[in-house]
């Protein structure tokens, strides 16, 4: 059973299904503990608690920021600055939102103004792609298309994640699940923007950790057959803008080589190939 969580509460929820031995355990840990991200063993499952911090100063996002208004693009804009206790309502809401649409989503067992405690859904899709590497090199790439298509569905049903990636994808007996909420990029930009800027993170990651040259492409139709037109306009009409800096990542590439700029070479580069307007035939 699934608990009635108001954005506005604070303290524990009502968890029927949980023993009066781990709830004392999970607030045990709750109070005990200080890592960013636990895991927490219970008498018959796993849960994790997340915990939140200040945003700090965060100069590079508002960098970001005076890069954004200058060139007035929507996409580039970060997300606000939050209080902790403001974060955890931004997840709450987008786990609730996710959840409505018939999504798979992590269980809010507990809330208070600086943590979250969450049911544990199953393995991240990275760590299953981290153990089909060696052994088998199509499971492995499907389950980058896969990503790629549940992330279609997501955008079909008016969402977006944020900040998709493997580590945040969960794919358990068949069924499809998404985690850490951490972004919000529609309330700072239009949705088919925001929905734009989901392709380009998650093809961060397809296009620089696929096993198989014809997967990226296979990923992109995935996405395609699914997603709105109007996001696959916003991607278009916004690639020519990453891919001016490909000149530039090569040429600091040379200079040293960074998974992040491997990354971005690969994904803009097929991006900006795949969404290439062709030409009208007569």
């Amino acid at each position: 059973m699934r608990p009635d969580v108001d954005d506005k509460s604070q303290g524990a929820v009502r968890v029927p299904e949980l023993s009066d031995g781990d709830i004392a355990t999970m607030l045990a840990a709750l109070a005990g503990g200080s890592l960013r991200v636990e895991r927490v063993q219970l008498s018959d499952r796993i849960v994790w608690i997340k915990r939140y911090r200040g945003s700090g100063l965060r100069l590079g996002a508002r960098l970001q920021g005076l890069v954004a208004a200058l060139t007035r693009q929507p996409i580039l804009r970060s997300s606000p600055l939050l209080t902790p206790e403001q974060a955890i309502d931004r997840e709450v809401r987008q786990i609730a939102a996710f959840s409505r649409a018939g999504f798979l989503t992590p269980t809010i067992f507990y809330r208070s103004k600086t943590a979250l405690i969450l049911s544990h859904l199953g393995r991240p899709i990275s760590k299953q792609m981290g153990m089909l590497a060696a052994a088998d090199s199509d499971a492995h790439d499907e389950l980058l298309v896969r990503c790629a298509l549940e992330l279609g569905h997501l955008h079909a049903a008016g969402l977006c994640h944020g900040r998709p990636h493997p580590r945040d994808f969960i794919l358990d007996d068949g069924r499809f699940g998404f985690l850490d909420f951490e972004e919000e990029p529609a309330a700072v930009m239009p949705l088919a923007v925001a929905q734009a800027r989901d392709v380009w993170l998650l093809f961060l990651q397809i296009a620089s950790r696929c096993l198989k040259p014809e997967t990226p492409q296979r990923a992109y139709a995935a996405w395609k057959t699914v997603a709105p037109a109007e996001a696959e306009t916003a991607l278009r009409q916004v690639m020519p803008l990453f891919a001016g800096f490909l000149p530039l990542a090569r040429f600091l590439l040379r200079l040293r080589r960074g998974h992040d700029l491997v990354r971005f070479i690969a994904a803009t580069d097929f991006l900006a190939s795949a969404t290439a307007s062709r030409p009208q035939t007569q």
